[in-house]
Parts: structure tokens; sequence; C-alpha cells
């Protein structure tokens, strides 16, 4: 059996779709204080990776537990307004929605943070102990 025949591949479609994705991206940015602090925390963290020169491995983490909250932070952010649309007033499982959405993004987080603390931890015991 054939599969289904769709649009012709265009370059142009697959470049504009990278322009919404930064829209998106630029709509989180200016409207969202939590993804604001997530990308503050991001930005820290790749500053503290360069000055602690930290190996590949730990730039993998570091950049996919980064970008795991950040994307998490997104997707809660178009969940909290497909809630809003769907359900303008207050229901019960439309706030259970929310909630389980922004919990998503909070254990992401403390992952992250965690990850944070346990490959930044011997750098800063290290530069710590170098000074005493």
């Amino acid at each position: 059996m054939q599969a289904p025949q769709g649009k012709k591949f265009s370059l142009r479609e697959r470049l504009r779709s990278f322009r919404y994705a930064f829209r998106g991206i630029g709509m989180a940015m200016s409207t969202q204080h939590n993804f604001r602090i997530h990308l503050a925390a991001f930005i820290l963290v790749i500053a503290a990776g360069f000055l602690f020169g930290i190996n590949p491995e730990e730039w993998c983490i570091i950049l996919l537990a980064s970008a795991l909250v950040i994307s998490l932070e997104i997707i809660n952010t178009a969940m909290e307004l497909t809630v809003d649309i769907i359900s303008p007033e207050f229901r019960e499982k439309a706030g259970m929605i929310k909630d389980l959405s922004a919990a998503a993004v909070l254990v992401a987080a403390i992952a992250a943070a965690s990850a944070g603390v346990i490959i930044f931890g011997k750098y800063i015991f290290q530069l710590l102990t170098l000074h005493h």
C-alpha cells in the first residue's frame, strides 16, 4: 500500500515554520514571567559552564535539562491558553489541567536544578577549597 500523497516539500514552507516557532518563543518571552525566569537561569548556567570549563557530557546534561524546562514552560503556557479558550468560566477539571501542566514544569525544574547542583557543586567546592 502506498502512503497518501501530501503537499510537495517546500524549503520556503519549512523556513516559514521556523519563523512561527521563533514568534512563539518571542510571545513566551514577552508575556510569561516564569519563562523569563527560566531563560535567565539558563543564561546563568551557560555562563557558569564556560566559567568552570565543564566537560562535554556535563554540557549535554545541562543543555537537555534546560531545554526540557523551557520547552515545558512553553507547553504549560499553551495548555493554559487552550483551557482558557475552552473553559472561560471556572471548572474544577480545567483547574486540574492547569495545575498538572504547571506540575510538569516544576518537576523538570527541580530535576534540572538537582543536575546543576551535582555538576557545578564539585567545581564550586574546588574553587572554595583553593582559597583556603
